[in-house]
Parts: C-alpha cells; structure tokens; sequence
C-alpha cells in the first residue's frame, strides 16, 4: 500500500501536495503531529506516520552529517589559525633577529670609531705639555724683553677720564 501511494504520488499526472514544500521541516516528533493535520486538507493521499517519522530520521540524519562537516570545517579552521599565527610569530622572531643583527652591526662601527680616539692618558699627556710650554714661551717672552709683540690691553676707564 505504500508502495501504491508514493507511486502516484511521484507520478507526472499527480497533484504534489501542498504542505510538504510549505513548512519547514519539525524538529521534533510533536511538531510532526501538529503539521500532519494540515495534509488532510488537499485532497491527495495522506502519507502514513511511519513515512513521516521515516522522512523526519532522514532529515534529523542529514542535519547530523551537516553539523559534522561543519565541526570538521571549524576544526580546519582553528588549525589554519594556528598555523598562521605560528608564521607570525617567527616573521616577527626573524625580524626582530635581523633588527638586532642591524644593531649589532651599528654598535661595532661605534665602537672602531671610539677606539681610534685618543685615550684619557694621551688627554693628559698633552694638556700637560701644553701648560708646560706656555710657562716656558711666557717666561722666554719676558726674558728676552720681548713684551712688545705681545698685543697692548686696551684700557677703557683711563682713556674716559
């Protein structure tokens, strides 16, 4: 009988019933019950309940397989996250290795100019010898009565009065 019914109901000949494309599909064997009672209403063969509860396991099973693939996507997803966030982290790792290879580099010129640089003892050494000479020349300037080259002050408080 079943048999029968779905046959003339695929039929090209036969009227496809309204409410089955009309509703959404029930979630749960109550809301089956509530939207059966709506198909007694076109005059085409009413489906039994073991179909109803048949077609029902089906869509309950492709909504099971659709949240696998979906659990699965998610599961891709988070691991591409990770992945790409593990890139991430070693291009700014690398980067901050060539930044500090740049730093590096920078220090040692700085510090080849610095060593050519005259240390405190030479600073010494010749600050030393500069005095020295200047007493000598001052006193050779005085000795030998040379004041003459040597420039005239400018007076300004004798030349006013």
């Amino acid at each position: 009988m079943t048999d029968a019914s779905q046959g003339t109901s695929s039929g090209p000949a036969a009227v496809p019933p309204a409410p089955r494309p009309a509703p959404p599909p029930p979630a749960t064997p109550a809301a089956a019950q509530t939207a059966a009672p709506a198909a007694p209403a076109v005059p085409s063969h009413p489906l039994p309940a073991n179909q109803l509860f048949d077609q029902l396991a089906r869509i309950e099973d492709k909504c099971s397989r659709i949240e696998d693939k979906y659990a699965r996507s998610e599961a891709l997803l988070s691991r591409v996250e990770d992945k790409v966030e593990n890139a991430a982290n070693r291009m700014n790792e690398s980067a901050r290795q060539s930044d500090l290879a740049a730093l590096r580099t920078e220090m040692r010129g700085l510090a080849e100019r610095t060593r050519r640089l005259p240390g405190t003892g030479a600073l010494v050494l010749t600050a030393v010898i500069t005095a020295i000479l200047t007493v000598v020349l001052m006193v050779a300037v005085q000795r030998l009565n040379l004041d003459r080259l040597l420039p005239q002050r400018a007076t300004i408080g004798t030349t006013a009065q």
